[in-house]
């Protein structure tokens, strides 16, 4: 019997699986991420964290780790270390409770500004031939699979493509 045969209902055809090929295309998107960004000496979670704090500065350590999908302790370790690169500046005390509020520095800015060209040239890369109506459809179907999948209503629907 070969390992195909026998599983019945119960299995997933890999073939088909919409789950399956969106873990395919994560892989594949933070492969050439990290393709791109290893010539500025930045891996994918540096330049999530950094991102994320330029488009919110003053996140606490918490909130970085959330968005950039790893723990709060390997947050806390990547925040050393760009800190100790001089990308990022925290406070010696929390102004208000626990939290720890990190902010990028004119370097951290001048860091990022180079890996955002190369996350956006490997975006423009993955969207290929695609014209923006098709965009605007596979973000809208995508953000609605994210919505479902962590419970909620999915009522988005594609922006329009004007």
């Amino acid at each position: 019997m070969s390992q195909g045969e026998g599983a019945g209902a119960a299995g997933v055809d890999l073939e088909t699986s919409l789950g399956y090929l969106l873990k395919e295309a994560s892989s594949s998107l933070r492969a050439a991420m990290e393709a791109a960004l290893r010539p500025l000496g930045m891996t994918v979670t540096q330049y999530s964290c950094l991102e994320l704090l330029s488009q919110r500065p003053g996140l606490s350590n918490s909130e970085l780790a959330r968005g950039a999908f790893i723990t709060r302790q390997s947050m806390n370790v990547l925040l050393q270390a760009l800190e100790r690169d001089g990308l990022v500046t925290r406070p010696a005390a929390a102004p208000v409770g626990k939290a720890l509020p990190t902010r990028l520095t004119a370097r951290g800015r001048r860091t990022l500004d180079r890996a955002s060209g190369a996350v956006r040239a490997v975006e423009l890369r993955m969207l290929g031939e695609m014209t923006e109506a098709e965009r605007a459809a596979a973000f809208a179907l995508l953000q609605g699979m994210v919505v479902r999948l962590r419970g909620g209503e999915a009522t988005v629907s594609a922006p329009s493509a004007d």
